[in-house]
């Protein structure tokens, strides 16, 4: 098949490279979006899928929207049998999921009808699921609401955090897309999503995550691993944003210090080897954080160089 991709984010890359290696498919143009400004003097630099299809000598295409306007019609323009979608990051408009012959197919990282949106790999952490997935199913005009061609389910660890499963779907998730062409050359018709269990999962900012200290250890330690690395779960330290990307949810047998166990919401106790938040239930070890303005950090080292004490808060 004559193939558009589209896509943006690194999670994206490793489809467009199975597609590209694939002998059965010629991805023809690449959709992404602009490059964006970054760092101090906020440079112009492409994203990672644009950077990988110019490295590939394949054409593309920067549209931060292709409702109309220029990046609409050379996808119009396109010659195409099918369009694989993996985090683009824009709406299609009804014409041209119209236009190729098979339409278009993307590929979410979620057990779809739950966490339909631009975050579902985060949101399903932050709610505390025990499994997740991918799932290839026909685009259409309503938010991840096609027919699913396949899906794949993977448990979500007790200690993985939003970026390392997104890694992990980004690849072990890959094979669905190319098995759902082969589907779609065969005739093999997509199965509509069922109406009940819809969830959605809206983008996050940093201002959605900010963390509310008196709440279980449990449901901090999920906000946390959710949005890791990005945004980053926060408090205040010193009227500071300080940011927590790591921790260790401790079982109710786990045995600390006195100093520790006792404790209060937002209170930080660092020993020799470790640094612990007090919650709304028991400690929670905070593996890895970030204090304003500086590099992220082991805790107990950050807290050995901050040198806290007995009255060092988090709010």
């Amino acid at each position: 098949m004559k193939l558009l991709f589209a896509g943006t984010p690194d999670v994206a890359v490793p489809t467009l490279t199975a597609l590209v290696d694939d002998p059965h498919h010629e991805v023809v143009a690449v959709l992404t979006r602009p490059d964006a400004a970054v760092g101090r003097h906020r440079t112009p630099r492409p994203c990672p899928v644009a950077k990988a299809a110019e490295d590939l000598g394949i054409r593309v295409i920067k549209a931060t929207s292709v409702k109309s306007g220029e990046g609409h019609d050379a996808v119009a323009a396109l010659d195409i049998d099918a369009a694989v979608v993996v985090a683009y990051g824009g709406l299609i408009p009804t014409d041209l999921l119209a236009a190729p012959k098979h339409g278009w197919i993307n590929l979410h990282f979620s057990l779809l009808p739950r966490w339909r949106g631009a975050a579902p790999v985060q949101r399903a952490i932050m709610a505390g699921d025990e499994e997740t997935g991918a799932c290839v199913f026909q685009l259409v005009e309503n938010l991840d609401a096609g027919p699913v061609y396949r899906s794949m389910t993977v448990p979500i660890g007790e200690t993985v955090t939003a970026g390392e499963l997104l890694d992990e779907l980004a690849q072990t998730a890959t094979p669905l897309v190319t098995q759902t062409l082969e589907d779609i050359d065969s005739g093999i018709e997509p199965t509509p999503q069922s109406s009940e269990g819809v969830t959605t999962a809206p983008q996050i900012h940093p201002g959605d995550v900010r963390i509310d200290l008196t709440v279980p250890a449990e449901e901090i330690d999920h906000l946390v691993r959710g949005t890791s690395p990005t945004p980053g779960a926060w408090a205040e330290l010193d009227d500071k944003r300080f940011k927590v990307l790591r921790t260790c949810h401790l079982g109710p047998d786990t045995t600390v210090p006195d100093t520790v166990a006792t404790a209060q919401p937002g209170q930080l106790v660092a020993t020799r080897k470790q640094l612990f938040l007090g919650t709304g239930s028991r400690p929670l070890e905070l593996l890895q954080v970030q204090a304003f303005g500086k590099k992220a950090m082991n805790g107990a080292d950050w807290a050995r160089g901050a040198g806290i004490d007995a009255g060092t808060r988090l709010r």
